[in-house]
């Protein structure tokens, strides 16, 4: 049974397991050397209640996670984050994406963000689907701005404003 909830120092293994193989085999973040565990502890410290850190978990097992980030340290911009998600590569496909998105925009709006945005990598179909499909709309694109696997590849910028009172 799919559980979705607040991820703890105990899931950071499998986070990383599941971050680093997006890193070595796909191109869904610019990052190109895998992570320490010591640098995920660094990252995991950085997320609270207003920028989450939730797990997908399948009986025991987790197979994908979602983050808000501070999107810059700069303080004008403490009401927004950078929204990710990943899925382990067997259980894409099956609505899991769906889920952890909603629920970190759900908790995103709990956290009193007013926007989030997601970079979703040129040729990331299904996470553009995903990202539109949830309410984000696309508000532009940095063209080939990162290099890897030996090809330029171009970034869209994916936003959602929540709905204020």
């Amino acid at each position: 049974m799919l559980t979705i909830r607040q991820a703890t120092p105990d899931d950071l293994g499998a986070i990383t397991e599941i971050y680093n193989d997006a890193i070595l085999n796909t191109v869904a973040t610019f990052d190109t050397q895998p992570k320490t565990p010591e640098e995920q502890e660094a990252w995991f410290a950085g997320h609270g209640p207003k920028y989450p850190l939730l797990v997908a978990e399948d009986d025991g097992l987790i197979i994908g996670w979602a983050s808000l980030s501070m999107w810059s340290d700069r303080c004008a911009y403490s009401d927004t984050a950078e929204g990710s998600l990943y899925v382990s590569q067997e259980y894409r496909g099956k609505g899991i994406g769906r889920k952890l998105i909603e629920a970190i925009m759900a908790a995103g709006q709990k956290g009193g963000l007013h926007t989030v945005i997601f970079r979703i990598t040129e040729g990331n179909e299904a996470s553009l689907h995903l990202a539109e499909s949830v309410g984000f709309e696309q508000i532009g694109v940095m063209k080939e701005v990162g290099r890897k696997f030996d090809r330029l590849l171009d970034v869209y910028l994916m936003q959602k404003i929540y709905n204020t009172p």
